[in-house]
């Protein structure tokens, strides 16, 4: 989608086009204890994984380690690519996509809230809080498939 608007500086048109905007978000499995969610200080409220927009310059990778950082405390290392999720309407903000990344932490005692957190939590896979934002129902639902494969019991 295009939209043409007067430059703001020459008046001359220019092509604006609308693209989503591309995000990340870290799932953190402690083991033996679950899964790290973060409880939301801003809309949308709820529960969330850790995540939040790549910045202009900085690869997707480094974005999930940063983020995961800033809102958990603590410092992971990725595993793996859980997957993109791209729902026009997984954000109610703005059509945005994610991509999911697997993670473990170097030291899950530095486990605190952060910057956009108004409370942190570890849930064991597949007991999740109510409610969670976005469509990390979806995400979580995908995770707890492949989790019970590598870990059948």
């Amino acid at each position: 989608m295009a939209l043409v608007k007067p430059c703001p500086n020459c008046g001359h048109p220019i092509v604006h086009y609308k693209n989503p905007v591309p995000t990340v978000d870290t799932l953190i499995h402690i083991p033996g204890r679950g899964v790290v969610l973060v409880k939301r200080l801003n809309e949308p409220f709820g529960w969330a994984l850790p995540g939040g927009f790549v910045d202009y310059g900085e690869q997707a990778e480094m974005a999930a380690i940063r983020e995961a950082k800033e809102e958990t405390g603590l410092t992971v290392e990725l595993t793996g690519l859980l997957g993109v999720y791209s729902d026009p309407s997984r954000d109610p903000r703005q059509h945005t996509i994610s991509m999911v990344y697997l993670a473990q932490a170097v030291d899950s005692d530095e486990l605190a809230a952060g910057d956009d957190a108004k409370d942190i939590g570890i849930f064991p896979v597949g007991q999740w809080p109510e409610p969670l934002c976005f469509d990390h129902e979806r995400i979580l639902k995908d995770y707890t498939i492949l989790f019970k494969r590598i870990n059948p019991r």
